[in-house]
């Protein structure tokens, strides 16, 4: 039997279909699936049996198996209650900061008639997947360098003619993760410039891959210029790992992971806004409201508040409502 398995954006390429009916297929259990970090994973064997099943073939469901992971345990992942209907709107958040996670277990408790999927996408990619109809709220913090402002100017170009709204979910400090004591003295953007220094990068599209390269054209350098500027990781978590491991001597990231890897410094360079879109269609309007309640309740702030980091003083504001 076959070992490969399958993202959910390889099983949505292999089957023509979009990835938010994938997402709905794993939370019904109808297509088996497991947990590997904060990526859900099929086998080669479950899709070939799913086909069959598509077909009228008999074929047995093989049941979920969720694998232990350092990372938060999303809404996908969660097995539906008897109480939970068929009929409930599945809605994908995309992003990979915790506070949507914990968005998506306060939406399953008080959004009446809607089931919360979670996608862990980076910010470019999130919006061009609600662009393509395949999201319904995705997260952003993607800098402007030009203006200095977060996240508006994308989704101004990107949704141009389309209604929606964007909310303030947190800000965040953002920076630099150095080997412990910063050997090399690495206090701003350019310093990633210094003979010898070798990054550790993020994939194209995430927040953090953009914070760079406007930082690097602000400087007029070109990025090819940085050593280790090819070397790609998908979270912050992954980028202070190489650095702490001695396979990087810098890494841009969230002031978050540099406190679980330990082992590293971190220097603090912008305090990034990371925000929250809605398209806004006749069919969207309850559970938009739903949203923005809960994001305002005390209780989805005081759960913030727990996590080190956030400023929250601006949570819930209506950035841009069209």
């Amino acid at each position: 039997m076959s070992n490969e398995s399958y993202t959910t954006e390889e099983v949505a390429k292999l089957l023509k279909i979009s990835k938010l009916t994938v997402y709905d297929l794993l939370k019904k259990g109808d297509l088996p699936s497991y947990r590997v970090g904060k990526q859900m994973r099929v086998d080669a064997s479950d899709l070939e049996a799913f086909k069959l099943r598509a077909k009228g073939m008999n074929a047995p469901i093989r049941e979920n198996i969720q694998l232990n992971s350092l990372h938060m345990t999303s809404a996908m992942s969660q097995q539906s209650t008897p109480t939970t209907s068929t009929t409930d709107r599945a809605l994908v958040i995309t992003g990979q900061d915790l506070s949507l996670d914990i968005l998506s277990k306060h939406m399953e408790k008080h959004s009446a008639g809607t089931r919360p999927l979670r996608s862990y996408n980076g910010s470019m990619d999130s919006l061009v997947s609600m662009y393509r109809g395949e999201s319904d709220i995705v997260s952003t913090h993607l800098l402007d360098g030009d203006t200095g402002q977060y996240n508006l100017p994308y989704i101004r170009k990107l949704f141009v003619g389309q209604a929606y709204v964007v909310v303030r979910l947190l800000s965040r400090s953002a920076g630099l993760y150095v080997q412990k004591g910063n050997p090399y003295n690495i206090t701003q953007w350019d310093d990633l410039l210094k003979p010898g220094i070798r990054i550790v990068n993020r994939e194209m599209g995430s927040g953090a891959r953009v914070l760079l390269d406007e930082q690097l054209r602000i400087l007029g350098c070109d990025p090819t210029r940085l050593l280790g500027y090819d070397q790609e990781e998908n979270t912050h978590l992954a980028i202070a790992g190489k650095v702490a491991a001695g396979e990087a001597n810098a890494g841009v990231g969230i002031e978050k992971a540099a406190q679980l890897v330990g082992g590293i410094d971190y220097i603090p360079l912008i305090q990034e806004m990371y925000d929250i879109v809605m398209l806004k269609r006749p069919e969207n309007k309850h559970w938009i409201d739903s949203v923005i309640h809960i994001i305002r309740s005390d209780a989805f702030l005081n759960e913030l508040r727990m996590i080190q980091g956030y400023d929250l003083s601006q949570t819930g504001q209506i950035l841009l409502d069209t």
